[in-house]
């Protein structure tokens, strides 16, 4: 089971970084993410955080953070937190 967290708002394709606006419960790193969208599919571990260029180690509803990503994603995408990690 999977619990929608956010949405990609932003997506910075030299770097491989995704700004995911937090709009339901917690992200911690180390946690499982699944990225969908029209023509996305992206399973992945959270390694790092940034919060205005600082790490964080968890991102909470209301803010927008930085992720390293494995692979384009777009805006709008759906984030869905993978349930063993809640």
């Amino acid at each position: 089971m999977e619990e929608e967290i956010g949405r990609i708002i932003h997506y910075f394709s030299k770097i491989n970084v995704a700004v995911l606006e937090m709009v339901e419960g917690k992200l911690k790193t180390g946690n499982t993410i699944h990225i969908k969208g029209h023509t996305t599919e992206l399973y992945q571990k959270v390694g790092s955080m940034q919060v205005d260029y600082k790490p964080v180690d968890v991102a909470e509803k209301g803010m927008q953070v930085g992720l390293k990503v494995e692979s384009h994603v777009r805006p709008n995408d759906r984030v869905y937190k993978i349930s063993d990690d809640i």
